[in-house]
């Protein structure tokens, strides 16, 4: 059931909400949570699709703030909102909410979605493209306990990357993170059936994908070792490779579906690592509503430690200086195929004598 409504108010707006409850015979409400999706009008389509999708697991309010851009100074002082509702087999399980902000209102559009929160229910808010620079500091992400980006769509997913670090709130997290949550699963699995001693890892895959960069360092901050970041044409991650104290580890998946996973002294075996779609990404970020300390870490480690393109496109990108040393003491280690603790702390004590010699 769908009811349109043209240059209207949020109270309008609930008391159609609960028309179209009654009139398709549900007056109770059964959502769990409310979830925001900032988006603009071209990406709206498939994100209100993967919400519909992921409401079947997790039964929601679906507000999609649309942002309508203004072209005359005339449109542009006046306010307009309209209002689409979808309730019923329309919104999946739940009710759908789309609006559309002209003029004035767009810059406060927290006002408008604050009355249509679920009351006691908690608040997921997902910008598809063009986050904040800041998520919980926008006015939109200070009203959620849980802040979903996607680095992948930003112009400079590496930069973004160093941004989303120093902005980092708890409660934030990043479906570049949530995509490569089976890798990780599995990598630890691998790891569980030996006792051995991981000196170095190896990190493949597309030049410009976060998801790459974010694996990475998740297993320099987990493991303490020197990661080595290299490129391949994709589809996304194709392999990892670890070297060990008694062989190398390697997970390897070259056609986005289907990957084997490789343990020394063991027959290989065939593991499913398919690429999944945005529907399932938003189902499983719906699932937890804590602050995810684990990504806090892995994001906070930086990727300007990594060695390999990596490294080098940051360096492009007007990287500090200061902030290029660190690649040096990741490099070190791996050519004494050492651990990184002992090395690492060699390289520390001798920077201040090469910094006194250049002056």
């Amino acid at each position: 059931m769908n009811i349109d409504l043209t240059n209207t108010t949020a109270s309008k707006i609930n008391k159609a909400l609960i028309e179209g409850r009654r009139a398709i015979g549900t007056p109770a409400v059964g959502m769990v949570l409310t979830l925001v999706i900032v988006t603009d009008e071209e990406n709206a389509y498939d994100a209100l699709k993967a919400a519909s999708e992921a409401s079947r697991e997790h039964p929601s309010r679906t507000l999609v703030v649309i942002k309508r851009v203004s072209r005359s100074p005339r449109d542009r002082t006046s306010s307009r909102l309209d209002a689409e509702v979808r309730v019923g087999a329309d919104a999946g399980t739940g009710e759908t909410v789309v609006l559309r902000l002209y003029g004035e209102v767009v810059n406060h559009a927290q006002s408008v979605v604050l009355p249509l929160l679920l009351p006691d229910a908690p608040v997921v808010v997902w910008w598809p493209v063009n986050p904040p620079l800041d998520p919980a500091n926008d006015p939109l992400g200070a009203l959620a306990q849980r802040r979903v980006t996607d680095t992948y769509a930003a112009e400079q997913p590496v930069k973004e990357l160093s941004a989303r670090a120093e902005a980092y709130t708890p409660g934030d997290t990043d479906l570049s993170w949530t995509r490569i949550t089976p890798w990780r699963s599995m990598l630890a699995a691998a790891l569980d059936q030996v006792t051995c001693e991981v000196t170095s890892v190896e990190v493949e895959g597309e030049e410009f994908n976060p998801s790459c960069e974010l694996l990475a360092m998740w297993l320099a901050d987990r493991l303490d070792v020197p990661v080595r970041r290299s490129a391949s044409s994709g589809p996304g991650l194709t392999a990892v490779r670890m070297g060990t104290s008694c062989g190398s580890i390697v997970l390897d998946r070259a056609d986005g579906s289907l990957a084997t996973l490789s343990i020394e002294g063991q027959p290989d075996r065939a593991v499913a690592l398919q690429r999944r779609d945005t529907a399932e990404l938003i189902a499983e970020e719906l699932r937890r509503l804590d602050p995810d300390d684990t990504y806090a870490s892995a994001l906070r480690y930086g990727v300007e430690r990594l060695a390999g393109p990596s490294s080098e496109s940051a360096e492009g990108e007007d990287v500090p200086s200061s902030a290029a040393e660190p690649t040096v003491t990741a490099e070190a280690p791996a050519k004494a195929e050492a651990p990184a603790k002992g090395p690492a702390k060699k390289t520390t004590s001798k920077a201040p004598a090469k910094k006194a010699a250049a002056k």
